[in-house]
């Protein structure tokens, strides 16, 4: 098996509130403050801890699907309407942890006994139907049911992003090993509960999200990249499609990738470039005859990405909506000013054509409790894209605006067009560039989104003010962490070795 993750897993579910260094602004500029997220005062923090013990401000469940790595293919569709049923059962949960603070004040138990024990019973049953799915299509049955105990995060402490390990274990043969899923506020935050999280729906983000950018040290993040370089051997060459920014606003909070045939399946909004059928429903005939927003008609590949919102006190039209309001995601829809598409060679060999319908998905939405495992993405600034940060939202200077920049498993296992788990079919190259285990390197995307509507946040007597954060799960905060991206190729097949011909070549082609 091809190496598809850093070996780094620390989990990121650190810091539940901030209570370090934030951004403020004062004489004419930016100064940092120590400053502790004040969003939690207006309910009283006192009495967060009445009941002797520190109060929960987030859930913490082992991510599922990155542990089944083998499940038959006939089995697929319907594990993953019952992992989505796992992802909505968490949020469900969270949803009354936020909402029911003045009876946790007053009962230590309450969030044991009320919440997490109620979540532990639904988990146990999805998972008995997950093992159900597999046994009919003539898989092995697996002891998933210790996947099903939840934990709490307290507020007052660092998660530690165990997410129930005890239950699950961390050599279970998925890429994050720690197999997290860890809780965060939905829309607590105007309701008294959840405050503690920060932003406008009451989870995240927080202050401490946030860093100047002129504070990040140049070269200080480096993505994995096969690209060849002066002195190295391998196919040189680039092609770029051109699709377009969404200017038709094409959206939806479906992944078919994760979650086919489940309407909301990823819980956030996503924009959408390239093929324009792309829905939960969506069968590869659909996007095979889909239109596209691409220059080149022969790229009818799908790209797509959570969008980004201004948190600036206004709601976009799906304010009440799945996948907007209702699942914690909040604020004004910003669309990217750029959309660069590259696809770039390896090091140390040619590529070979990407098969049709090959799936891939970078990043991680669950990195905040799954750990740095599978995060990809950099933020950055136009101006100052040396510098680039994963775990943090970047502050641009006036004039310059907020970079995403994401490269992809670019190693092939030669056969499948996804996995499982949808990772174990595709790797990053190894530190000499090349793809190792008998993978095939294949073009690697690069996504490069710029952002020049995004007004810098600021702080306002303790208070953070129109922050900008990535559409997420609920659970994870809104953490940049979470960014993350997704590809299907459907390249017509002279297109792709167009594509591959002028990388082996050398050339730089649109």
């Amino acid at each position: 098996m091809g190496r598809n993750t850093r070996k780094r897993r620390t989990p990121l579910a650190t810091k539940v509130i901030a209570g370090a260094a934030a951004l403020a602004i004062g004489g004419g500029g930016l100064v940092w403050a120590n400053f502790y997220a004040s969003a939690h005062e207006e309910d009283g923090g006192h009495n967060a801890t009445k009941s002797g013990q520190a109060r929960v401000a987030t859930i913490n469940c082992p991510d599922v699907g990155q542990k089944l790595t083998k499940v038959p293919r006939k089995a697929r569709w319907g594990v993953a309407r019952e992992l989505a049923r796992l992802d909505r059962q968490i949020t469900d949960a969270y949803t009354r942890l936020a909402d029911t603070r003045q009876a946790q004040a007053g009962d230590a138990s309450y969030v044991d006994n009320a919440i997490l024990g109620p979540l532990k019973d639904k988990r146990r049953a999805t998972l008995d139907r997950i093992n159900i799915n597999i046994k009919r299509a003539g898989g092995q049955e697996r002891d998933l049911g210790r996947f099903a105990r939840c934990q709490g995060v307290p507020a007052e402490q660092p998660g530690n992003g165990d997410g129930g390990q005890d239950g699950g274990g961390q050599n279970d043969g998925g890429q994050n090993d720690g197999g997290q899923n860890d809780g965060g506020g939905q829309d607590g935050g105007q309701n008294g509960g959840g405050q503690d999280n920060g932003g406008q729906a009451g989870n995240g983000p927080v202050a401490d999200d946030f860093i100047r950018i002129e504070d990040v040290q140049p070269g200080t993040r480096n993505l994995p990249n096969g690209l060849a370089a002066n002195g190295d051997t391998g196919s040189t060459g680039s092609f770029t499609t051109v699709c377009g920014t969404n200017e038709n606003a094409l959206r939806n909070s479906d992944n078919v990738i994760v979650a086919p045939g489940v309407s909301n399946g990823a819980q956030h909004q996503h924009d959408y470039v390239g093929n324009q059928a792309n829905n939960a429903f969506a069968s590869d005939e659909d996007l095979a005859g889909g239109d596209t927003s691409c220059q080149n008609q022969g790229d009818r590949s799908s790209y797509f990405w959570p969008v980004l919102r201004i948190q600036d006190g206004t709601q976009d039209i799906d304010q009440d909506q799945p996948g907007g309001g209702q699942d914690g995601n909040v604020g004004k829809i910003v669309a990217p000013t750029e959309v660069n598409l590259k696809f770039v060679g390896n090091r140390t060999s040619e590529v070979v054509a990407m098969p049709r319908a090959l799936r891939i998905i970078t990043g991680d939405a669950k990195a905040f409790t799954n750990g740095l495992g599978n995060a990809n993405t950099a933020w950055s600034c136009t101006g100052f894209e040396d510098r680039q940060v994963t775990d943090k939202y970047p502050v641009c200077p006036e004039g310059s605006g907020v970079v995403r920049t994401t490269s992809f498993q670019s190693c092939w296992d030669g056969q499948n067009t996804d996995s499982a788990n949808h990772r174990t079919h595709v790797a990053f190259v190894g530190e000499d560039g090349s793809c190792q285990n008998g993978f095939q390197a294949i073009p690697q995307l690069q996504v490069r989104l710029v952002y020049d509507n995004i007004p810098a946040p600021q702080i306002d007597n303790g208070q953070l003010v129109n922050p900008y954060a990535v559409d997420t799960f609920p659970e994870q905060l809104h953490k940049p962490i979470t960014d993350h991206n997704d590809f299907i190729n459907f390249f017509d097949e002279d297109l792709m070795n167009e594509m591959v011909q002028c990388i082996n070549s050398g050339q730089d082609c649109q």
